[in-house]
């Protein structure tokens, strides 16, 4: 049976399927000794923030919530510690895939979304960061050929930017 797949805008209604993601994700990465995502992060209010920012995204296979992405212009102070070659980036944050949908190809379907979005909305650039030890992340983004820009000290993050 082919699975009804759509990426669109997250509504108010996904809010509690997201914070319950986000557990999930939170939960798996814990069981592979990442701890990118400790304590109670990301949470509904960090959801509602993007929502009303208009940057959440959600992946529905066939009715449920599978995946998110937030994508949103860039103002982290962070990554104010290191040299970028873009102006005007849009920032990847919260990549979240329900374990059980893992190893399907929904990372790289929603950072393709991010591109085209960044690309139609007149951005020069993609930016995302991600734990040291989070080597999945990574092997993905240099798959992309995302470029390493440098060490983000302050949130212990690397961060990585792609040119459009």
């Amino acid at each position: 049976m082919e699975l009804n797949k759509l990426i669109r805008d997250a509504k108010k209604d996904d809010l509690l399927s997201l914070e319950i993601l986000a557990d999930q994700v939170r939960k798996n990465m814990s069981q592979e000794g990442l701890k990118q995502w400790i304590g109670n992060y990301p949470n509904y209010q960090h959801f509602v923030k993007d929502l009303l920012d208009k940057g959440l995204f959600v992946y529905e296979l066939s009715g449920e919530v599978a995946a998110s992405i937030s994508l949103l212009p860039e103002n982290d102070l962070p990554y104010q510690e290191i040299e970028w070659e873009s102006k005007h980036a849009l920032v990847i944050h919260r990549i979240m895939v329900n374990p059980k949908y893992q190893h399907q190809g929904i990372a790289k379907q929603l950072i393709n979304y991010a591109l085209d979005k960044a690309k139609s909305e007149g951005y020069d650039a993609i930016k995302i960061d991600t734990h040291p030890n989070n080597l999945k992340m990574q092997k993905m983004l240099e798959g992309f050929n995302f470029i390493y820009k440098g060490y983000l000290e302050s949130i212990n993050r690397l961060a990585y930017e792609l040119m459009l």
